[in-house]
């Protein structure tokens, strides 16, 4: 301590400062230095005390208050928060939602400080034009080059003249469809497809026709069959850890599927959301059958839901203007400031940190989904963050979820995927949502414990 409050011994070159002097917090808190209540000097007059500059401070007051170590009250200053044991698990409180299918929250504030730094450079580097402009409907040059450097792995070298940049696969979607079919007209996917794309369908008067699935993902020879009863315009699918069942087509699979097609001269809208994930690429639809194929590949799943970005690679014989019209007609454009986000992390290399972040936390989340829910029960991919799991015979998906909600617990049932037919008794299970690992374990080990009760003793008042 000091005369002025609270002093910190850091060194300047163990790494990032911010997170030194987080740990430094953390270190003084728990030997009993910093006592609960203690009001810390404020961010400026430590910032001119350590010789450092004042976001450095703010970062590692985030970052302490991140970690539960100090809070924040209005008017008054920081002090240190009430003690708890350093390292045990927080509690789990309020609702789990695995409703929600988001890319799990890694634990790395150094990779979430670089993240907001990208976005910090924009300032000096792009100026008030990024903030004051429009800008063309499919996307600058700039950030029509990051996305084809950003699908490079996936395709290899693409032409930026191929691809454009469009408001989320959502916007993609809506303007792609509305190019492509006229209302009316039968578009097929898989028997259980994407709510956000049986959304437009319908918005749009589009028939949707559902092709029959397995464990390996849409069947070949049912494509063929619906082809030949009632000639599709087009064919929608997820081909890579498809949402919900996380099936991932064998190549076999893509280029039968592709051959069928062309055959029948039926489009394929391949949506790539989780296409990065896998770290073993299988070819997409896009290379295999490029004259036909429109490709999707968002950037929500991969790197961060609140980039509304995706990139849309067409066939290049076709001509591009047609699908930027549509662009223009629904959404105006991409926003600018958010394709500038993204294109400025895909050329630092932040988007591929963020990327092999949200692998390691999906991986581990997997392992705990393995660990804690029986197998026979569960489709899962290791490399993805959602599982599906179908439901013993003495359970409905209506009555399992409801009582899942009564404990907190959000689930999605099947009937918000089924294009047609009777749905299956099963849910999915969106790992990312929960806050953390161990928030995880707890709402899998309640589903678990579900699994064995019979579905009228869970609901027993006494």
């Amino acid at each position: 301590m000091t005369a002025s409050g609270w002093f910190p011994s850091i060194s300047k070159s163990a790494g990032p400062l911010y997170l030194a002097i987080a740990k430094a917090l953390e270190s003084d808190i728990a030997t009993g230095r910093l006592p609960a209540g203690y009001r810390l000097p404020p961010q400026r007059a430590l910032a001119a005390q350590l010789g450092i500059d004042f976001t450095t401070v703010s970062r590692a007051y985030a970052e302490a208050r991140r970690r539960g170590l100090i809070e924040g009250r209005v008017g008054q200053g920081t002090y240190v928060g009430a003690r708890r044991h350093v390292g045990a698990p927080a509690p789990v409180t309020g609702i789990i939602d695995m409703s929600m299918n988001l890319p799990p929250r890694f634990d790395d504030p150094e990779l979430a400080g670089r993240m907001w730094d990208g976005i910090a450079e924009l300032q000096t580097s792009a100026g008030l034009d990024l903030l004051m402009r429009y800008q063309e409907a499919g996307g600058t040059s700039r950030d029509r080059a990051a996305g084809a450097h950003w699908l490079a792995p996936r395709f290899g070298e693409i032409a930026p003249g191929r691809l454009l940049v469009t408001p989320g696969a959502q916007g993609a979607l809506l303007a792609m469809l509305g190019a492509l079919v006229a209302p009316g007209e039968t578009v097929c996917a898989e028997a259980l497809t994407y709510p956000g794309f049986r959304a437009v369908a319908e918005h749009l008067r589009i028939r949707l026709a559902g092709v029959e699935m397995d464990e390996g993902g849409l069947i070949p020879e049912a494509f063929e069959g619906l082809c030949r009863a009632q000639a599709p315009k087009l064919l929608y699918l997820t081909p890579t850890l498809h949402n919900p069942t996380t099936a991932t087509l064998s190549l076999d699979r893509r280029e039968r599927i592709a051959a069928i097609a062309r055959k029948h001269s039926v489009l394929i809208v391949e949506d790539d959301a989780y296409g990065a994930l896998p770290a073993a690429q299988i070819a997409p639809f896009a290379m295999l059958a490029p004259d036909i194929t429109y490709h999707i590949a968002g950037l929500a799943k991969s790197v961060a839901p609140a980039l509304r970005i995706a990139y849309v690679v067409a066939p290049p014989a076709r001509n591009m203007a047609h699908l930027s019209n549509a662009v223009r007609a629904t959404a105006g454009m991409a926003s600018p400031l958010t394709a500038a986000i993204a294109t400025r992390w895909i050329e630092n290399g932040i988007a591929q940190k963020v990327l092999a972040a949200v692998r390691l936390e999906a991986r581990e989340r997997q392992a705990i989904v393995a660990q804690t829910l029986p197998a026979e029960l569960v489709q899962a991919d290791p490399q993805g963050f959602h599982a599906w799991l179908r439901l013993p015979g003495h359970w409905n998906r209506a009555d399992f979820a409801a009582r899942l909600r009564s404990a907190g617990i959000g689930v999605v049932t099947s009937d918000a995927f089924a294009v047609s037919g009777r749905p299956p008794e099963a849910v999915r299970l969106g790992l990312g949502a929960a806050p953390s690992q161990n928030a995880l374990a707890v709402g899998l080990r309640t589903v678990a414990e579900l699994l064995g009760q019979q579905s009228a003793m869970s609901g027993m008042v006494v």
